[in-house]
């Protein structure tokens, strides 16, 4: 199984029914702000560092008697987005009487660059295919 659900719970109930089923699955960490194409490592989900969701699934899996997990994962740390309430000028219609348009998320949505979910893609895609010869 690969998993690139980008829900916390969604991916713990994945490895969970995986392993209840006794089948293989690799997961991706987070790829949101991350620019750093060469970061991205592949280990077990107790040896990651610096990604966020990583942590956050170390915690849960371990709660969860999860022993391992194999993943990608990006050593890179985040950028920070800009904060949600920066404002936007926008004009009307006509082209004139700006005005201001507020952001009114609370939480910053960590953003991808087009090429990041690809190479944790491709790294998992080079895994798997690693494992499945390893096996025969």
């Amino acid at each position: 199984i690969i998993d690139a659900i980008d829900t916390v719970s969604g991916k713990l109930a994945l490895v969970q029914n995986a392993q209840i089923a006794n089948t293989p699955i690799m997961s991706s960490m987070g790829a949101g702000n991350k620019l750093d194409a060469g970061a991205f490592k592949v280990a077990d989900i107790y040896k990651t560092s610096v990604c966020p969701l990583a942590r956050v699934m170390r915690y849960e899996c371990k709660k969860r008697g999860i022993k391992h997990l194999k993943v990608v994962y990006s050593t890179e740390k985040p950028i920070c987005p800009l904060p949600s309430d920066e404002a936007e000028i926008i004009k009307n219609e006509y082209g004139n009487a700006p005005h201001e348009r507020k952001f009114t998320s609370r939480r910053q949505i960590p953003g991808s660059v087009s090429f990041a979910p690809a190479v944790a893609g491709l790294m998992i895609a080079g895994e798997v295919v690693k494992d499945l010869v390893q096996t025969v």
